[in-house]
């Protein structure tokens, strides 16, 4: 009798346990986490189109933290007195939309001592960024079709004639021939590197600039105009060059719209794709942020490229 009592209470219990699995909830296996999306280097951080027409340069002045853009609003070789210069905030908003007024076809953008100067067809000119004072006018004789602007430690400028394949020195007001010649491959952007001049080429141009002839980066020696190769091959229709912070450099292809990095030892790598007109850009190496002009459509815009250059 007390057996079969053990076996009944064995029994109820195993039932029990039966029921109670039978009736617990299912837990599914975790799902895995969905892997990060890829920042979009193309998705812009802040977009200008006020006061925009046909943007050719940016340039970040290092000491107001202004952005300045030239506008050539018109034909870039025509002197048209259309151009202008618009001044930004570092988070776009535009703090001044005739910084400067009464210019041709602005391009190149660099500033030294608080002076900001930029190329006009035959001319470099001067402002104080301060005051918004221009405080020189100088004519470049010769010039066809003056560029970029680059300023040396000492404070000279330098300046390219892209359509003359010519490199011009300003010291003091006066003007030289720093370097010229077919061996420039038709000098674009310029960035002042230590005791060098990092020219970024166009390479060959028709008068329309819609030939697709690639020009390479390269450096000139500051004292002796040496030319020496950074990328062996041409590989872009170069417009801007800035630093990357890291020994290498940030340009803009104009023709192709691309964005690209280009390593210390001349290797290349695409960073972004945009519209041809992918202009004279600025960067900023502290928060890896890139400001494009895209000058055939009329807008300033900046991009967050830390994703691409990890």
């Amino acid at each position: 009798m007390f057996n079969s009592f053990i076996r009944s209470i064995r029994l109820l219990s195993l039932l029990t346990l039966i029921t109670g699995a039978a009736c617990a909830p299912v837990v599914e296996a975790p799902s895995p986490a969905p892997e990060p999306e890829s920042a979009d280097p193309t998705a812009a951080l802040w977009t200008v189109t006020e006061g925009i027409e046909t943007p050719e340069s940016v340039y970040v002045d290092p000491v107001s933290g202004s952005i300045f853009v030239s506008q050539i609003a018109g034909d870039p070789g025509t002197a048209d007195g259309n151009g202008w210069i618009v001044q930004l905030s570092m988070d776009g908003t535009v703090m001044n939309a005739e910084w400067a007024t009464g210019l041709n076809a602005p391009k190149g953008l660099r500033s030294f001592a608080g002076v900001l100067w930029t190329a006009d067809i035959n001319e470099v000119i001067g402002w104080d960024i301060a005051s918004g004072d221009e405080i020189e006018r100088i004519t470049v004789d010769g010039a066809m079709f003056l560029n970029d602007v680059a300023v040396g430690e000492d404070g000279s400028v330098y300046v390219s004639d892209f359509m003359a394949n010519r490199i011009y020195r300003i010291e003091d007001g006066e003007v030289s021939v720093f370097a010229e010649g077919d061996d420039l491959e038709f000098p674009n952007g310029l960035l002042v590197d230590g005791g060098r001049l990092i020219v970024g080429a166009w390479g060959e141009p028709a008068a329309d600039f819609s030939t697709e002839v690639p020009g390479r980066l390269y450096a000139l020696d500051l004292e002796t105009a040496e030319k020496t190769l950074i990328t062996p091959e041409p590989f872009a229709n170069i417009d801007g060059v800035e630093s990357d912070g890291s020994g290498g450099w940030i340009i803009t292809d104009y023709l192709a719209g691309k964005v690209i990095r280009v390593a210390p030892d001349g290797t290349y790598s695409d960073l972004a794709q945009f519209m041809p007109g992918t202009a004279d850009h600025a960067y900023v190496a502290a928060n890896r942020m890139a400001i494009l002009p895209h000058m055939n459509e009329n807008q300033v815009a900046a991009y967050d490229l830390s994703g691409m250059l990890e």
